[in-house]
């Protein structure tokens, strides 16, 4: 009789449990289903923050997006440099590095909109920076633009470039008006002309493009200029419909649509100073840039 009624009891104890513990469960998932998940932009580690100083306390953060691949001996330049040339201006800013990763041909802007990216919900204005392109000139201020893009390297003063329309190099953009014009094209694989489209993006938008003041110095002690080109070629292949559809304004892809995967994170010091590498898988749709992958062409047999 005793027997029966514990177990008759322990039966009732155990069905009271398990009605609480759905009971719980159904709540706790009901409350997580609710709860917004932060995304990446906005789980940026302390480590890749800008630092922020007494001096800098109240100015606008910097995020210096550097579109990288197989670049390694000027990048153990760049980045010394620049953090020597950007502290004697005190502005706060971090270095990222946007590694491409894929066999794909390289495309510098999708790097870029990937960068602008990962960095839009912490910082407030992003350089387009080559890795390859040092300022000399303390005059070269790296300051929020007041007003629309700012060309650091302007046709003036880039050892190589000099036609009117020119902002590649070193582009410095405002967070919102990258976003005003949806950053850059995804077209184009390779080297070459999505600066000068991304000209026409800015031009369309009724942004103008300045460029520093009081700059004395020429094309050949503005920068240092650390491309060798005969160790590394430009790739400038152009195939399939590459060449007539890079010449047009492209109103298909841009910040919106670049489509990619982060393949890691990874937060290095050169010099024991911090910079952050984003390595990203860049994904082509052949069907309309068939040109990311240029067929190798075909050498011309030695005759004897």
């Amino acid at each position: 009789m005793i027997t029966s009624f514990l177990y008759m009891g322990y039966r009732l104890c155990s069905a009271k449990c398990l009605v609480l513990g759905l009971s719980l469960t159904f709540i706790m998932g009901c409350y997580l289903a609710s709860v917004s998940i932060p995304s990446e932009q906005k789980m940026l580690p302390d480590a890749v923050k800008p630092k922020i100083s007494h001096s800098t306390a109240n100015k606008k953060t910097l995020a210096i997006l550097v579109p990288f691949r197989d670049r390694f001996e000027e990048l153990l330049e760049f980045v010394p440099h620049m953090y020597k040339f950007l502290d004697a201006q005190n502005v706060p800013f971090h270095i990222f590095v946007i590694q491409q990763k894929d066999n794909n041909r390289f495309n510098r802007a999708s790097l870029i909109n990937v960068g602008f990216l990962y960095t839009k919900n912490v910082y407030d204005y992003i350089a387009m920076h080559d890795v390859d392109l040092l300022p000399l000139n303390p005059d070269l201020k790296y300051d929020y633009p007041a007003y629309g893009p700012l060309h650091i390297s302007s046709p003036k003063t880039h050892p190589k470039y000099h036609y009117a329309t020119f902002i590649g190099g070193i582009l410095l953009v405002k967070k919102e008006h990258y976003e005003l014009v949806d950053g850059m094209s995804n077209k184009y694989w390779g080297w070459g002309l999505e600066d000068d489209e991304f000209y026409v993006r800015l031009k369309e938008a009724g942004l103008k493009v300045t460029v520093p003041a009081n700059v004395t110095t020429g094309p050949d002690d503005t920068f240092l200029h650390i491309h060798d080109k005969t160790y590394r070629r430009r790739d400038g292949r152009k195939c399939y419909n590459q060449r007539e559809v890079t010449r047009k304004r492209d109103r298909e892809t841009g910040l919106h649509n670049v489509v990619y995967r982060t393949h890691s994170v990874h937060n290095l010091t050169i010099d024991s100073l911090p910079v952050t590498v984003l390595s990203v898988e860049l994904i082509c749709d052949k069907n309309v840039t068939p040109w990311c992958q240029c067929p190798e062409p075909v050498k011309p047999k030695k005759t004897r």
